[in-house]
C-alpha cells in the first residue's frame, strides 16, 4: 500500500486491495459457502434459489484462514491501523450474505454505519471508534455493477464524527447517528464494491453504505464484511498517526463535516 492509497482512504473512506488473496484461494471459499448453503435448502440449481439474500456465518479454517491472513492484507491492516493495535485471527470473520438473482426487495437495504460493541443487544459505535478499526468487505466472487454490489457514500465517513462526538464514549447506534443526514443527498458520489474474487475493500469503520437490489447478474454473490478489530478505538487528540484516527480527527473539523450536511429541506 503506497501514500496514494493512503491518501485516498482518509479522503474517501475506502481502498480497494486487489487480488489480496488468489483466486483459487476464492474458488475454495465458494465451494465451502455452497456446503453451507445446502443446510438452508439452496444448492447451485438455480430453482432453489427462491430467496434474494441467504446469510451464512463466515467459515473458519482452510481457504478461510488463507484469505484472512493474507499478507497484502496484513500489510494493509499495519498502514491503515498501525502494527501491533489490530486483532489477528486465523480467518475471515463476521457474516456472508450470499445475494441471488432477483428482483424480490431483500429487506435488509438501507444507508447505515456499522455497530462494533453490544448495548442493549443492538450495536452501537462512538468516536473513538471502540472495537473497530475498519470494515473489511471480501469478495469471494466475481461482482459486478449487476450483482448487487455494496454501495459506499464516498467521503461520507468525514461527517460521522461530529455527529458521534457528543455522545461520547457511550456512543449511539447507527439511527441515531444519521439523524439529521440523509446519505441520498449528500454532495457526494457513490461507488460500488465492484471487483473480481479475491479483492477486498478496506473501508473507514464511519463509512455509510448499503446493499444493493435488485439483483440482475446470472450467479449469486458471495462475500464477508467481517471487521477488523482493535480494542480500544483510537485517539482524537491528534497524537494518534494512523489514517483511520487523522480522518476522524479531520471530521471533527467543523468546515469539513458542513458539505455534508442535511440539505435544507431535503
Amino acid at each position: 500500500m503506497d501514500n496514494g492509497d493512503i491518501e485516498q482512504f482518509e479522503r474517501d473512506g475506502y481502498v480497494a486491495v486487489r487480488r489480496a488473496f488468489a483466486p483459487e484461494v476464492a474458488a475454495a471459499c465458494r465451494e465451502v459457502l455452497w456446503d453451507r448453503l445446502g443446510a438452508h435448502g439452496v444448492t447451485r440449481d438455480p430453482a432453489t434459489w427462491t430467496r434474494p439474500v441467504v446469510r451464512v456465518d463466515c467459515p473458519e479454517g482452510g481457504p478461510f484462514e488463507a484469505a484472512g491472513t493474507a499478507p497484502a492484507l496484513w500489510a494493509a491492516y499495519d498502514a491503515l491501523v498501525g502494527p501491533g493495535r489490530w486483532s489477528p485471527r486465523r480467518g475471515v470473520g463476521g457474516t456472508v450474505p450470499v445475494r441471488f438473482p432477483s428482483e424480490e426487495f431483500p429487506g435488509d437495504v438501507g444507508w447505515h454505519i456499522e455497530g462494533s460493541y453490544d448495548v442493549g443487544g443492538e450495536y452501537w459505535a462512538n468516536v473513538f471508534s471502540r472495537a473497530r478499526g475498519l470494515l473489511a468487505l471480501f469478495l469471494f466472487s466475481d461482482v459486478g455493477d449487476d450483482d448487487a454490489p455494496t454501495r459506499l457514500a464516498v467521503g461520507s465517513h468525514l461527517a460521522l464524527p461530529s455527529l458521534l462526538a457528543p455522545a461520547g464514549d457511550t456512543g449511539m447506534n447507527s439511527e441515531m447517528a444519521l439523524t439529521g443526514v440523509r446519505p441520498s443527498v449528500m454532495c457526494r458520489k457513490v461507488v460500488h464494491a465492484t471487483g473480481r474474487a479475491g479483492d477486498v475493500f478496506l473501508c473507514h469503520p464511519f463509512v455509510v453504505h448499503t446493499a444493493t437490489w435488485p439483483h440482475r447478474g446470472t450467479v449469486p454473490r458471495m462475500m464477508a464484511q467481517p471487521a477488523v478489530h482493535v480494542a480500544d478505538g483510537f485517539a482524537i487528540d491528534g497524537s494518534d498517526p494512523s489514517p483511520v484516527a487523522r480522518a476522524i480527527v479531520r471530521g471533527l473539523d467543523p468546515a469539513v463535516a458542513q458539505p455534508l450536511s442535511r440539505v435544507p429541506g431535503g
